[in-house]
């Protein structure tokens, strides 16, 4: 891999999560909007769940979540408690009973709920949405704090699907990251849920970690296979100490550079692809997983989970920082879990900024979808769809020609596809279509 094109894939860009990405939300997007778009909504057809747990029992340094630690289960009660409060107030805006395609608990670790605070939570679910028989019920998960109580708890309250965070399975990583959590506890977890019926599993792997080397990231990802996950995320270690002070405490040890999370990343991938198809840029399914069904039929999409099989135009979120998506744009809450709890007490919706879409940022985020799921796009079948002239993308394509020059993508007539073999560059290539990036550029990981 040569320098030059290090440098094209060390752009800071986003994750492309959504489109346009959140730095670029504004307060302008408060409350009422948030309710007259709620009113407007059309529920024909089933929509998504999220709910943030912002708790953990342990501070992992490497993470970016928006989380703290609490060692008592008092301040977790009455955020329970007000997490009801939000959905109910938020569910009485609707014109009608929602059905549930997708939900999904992510934090933090919603494993720090107490069995009987999930029950809470789950019995408010269905207070308020009818759940499809066919729905994803998913849970995010820390295997070194979940037991047989929690386990027997999910699996009768339906969920089907749990992520497990992994991260990297070497001991000196595990030492250098604040987070200890040998091969055999992942293990036992796993055959945990399997035998209470939960089998969809997600591992989570992250590259570019202190301590990592090429032999280290080789042998997690060995142990990874040997547990047979459905799914699996590689993603790039994100170092941004300026928004998450803790990540500090990992520069006592050199962190890898560009060169050396390319290899790591490569390594890693190789590996994965003798066994999972490669979804996207980061994710990696079983043959015949949903996810790599979805692929196949050019259905597969991206939101805030990452990849997924997900259909729905509206995604309602609740808890602090979480993002809510409706036709009109997008809503977040106030990210500050004290400040959250203030404006459900008060009797308000806790919304703190958002986005309302244009024409041309619903076009953009479609450009940016395909590229990033289908790692291609016509941009001429785009342009007709919006009532556009095609040259309208020619800027974007005159700055791609160093990715088509290295053979990272290939363009004809108005398609750009992106080389399946260099499918790292999708971000930086996606970027070129942002029309906010370059106000927020320094806010965002390197592509690799």
């Amino acid at each position: 891999m040569h320098d030059d094109w290090l440098t094209l894939l060390d752009a800071r860009v986003p994750r492309y999560t959504s489109y346009p990405t959140a730095p670029h939300f504004h307060g302008g997007i408060g409350a009422a909007r948030l309710s007259d778009w709620l009113s407007q909504a059309e529920l024909d057809r089933p929509i998504s769940l999220y709910i943030h747990v912002p708790f953990c029992h342990h501070l992992c340094w490497y993470c970016g979540c928006n989380t703290s630690v609490t060692k008592s289960d008092e301040p977790i009660t009455r955020y329970v408690a007000a997490l009801l409060a939000d959905m109910e107030r938020t569910c009485a805006l609707l014109p009608k009973r929602p059905r549930i395609g997708h939900l999904h608990f992510g934090g933090g670790s919603p494993n720090r709920l107490t069995s009987a605070q999930f029950e809470q939570i789950m019995q408010k679910v269905h207070a308020h949405f009818d759940i499809e028989s066919d729905a994803e019920l998913a849970i995010e998960i820390d295997p070194r704090f979940v037991d047989d109580e929690q386990i027997r708890t999910y699996a009768r309250a339906g969920i089907n699907r749990a992520s497990i965070g992994v991260q990297d399975f070497d001991a000196k990583v595990q030492m250098a990251i604040h987070r200890i959590q040998p091969f055999a506890q992942v293990r036992d977890v796993v055959d945990r849920l399997r035998a209470a019926g939960i089998a969809a599993l997600n591992f989570d792997l992250i590259y570019g970690l202190p301590q990592q080397s090429e032999a280290s990231i080789l042998n997690t990802v060995k142990k990874t296979l040997s547990l047979g996950p459905n799914r699996i995320s590689l993603f790039g270690y994100a170092h941004v100490p300026w928004m998450k002070k803790q990540q500090k405490a990992l520069e006592r040890f050199p962190l890898p550079d560009q060169r050396q999370r390319a290899r790591l990343a490569s390594l890693a991938r190789s590996r994965l692809e003798d066994v999972y198809e490669p979804i996207g840029i980061d994710h990696f399914a079983l043959k015949g997983d949903s996810l790599d069904q979805a692929m196949r039929a050019m259905t597969l999409r991206r939101n805030f989970q990452g990849y997924t099989t997900d259909q729905a135009d509206t995604l309602l979120a609740f808890g602090p920082s979480s993002i809510s998506k409706l036709p009109q744009g997008f809503v977040q809450a106030q990210s500050d879990t004290a400040l959250w709890m203030q404006e459900v007490q008060s009797g308000r919706l806790t919304t703190m900024r958002g986005l309302a879409l244009s024409d041309d940022d619903k076009m953009r985020g479609q450009i940016i979808e395909q590229l990033m799921c289908a790692l291609s796009v016509d941009l001429e079948a785009i342009a007709r769809q919006h009532n556009i002239h095609p040259a309208q993308f020619l800027p974007a394509l005159e700055v791609a020609e160093p990715f088509l020059s290295h053979g990272m993508a290939s363009l004809s007539g108005f398609t750009l596809r992106i080389n399946p073999d260099w499918r790292v560059a999708a971000r930086s290539i996606a970027a070129l279509f942002d029309a906010y990036l370059e106000g927020g550029a320094q806010r965002h990981s390197a592509a690799v």
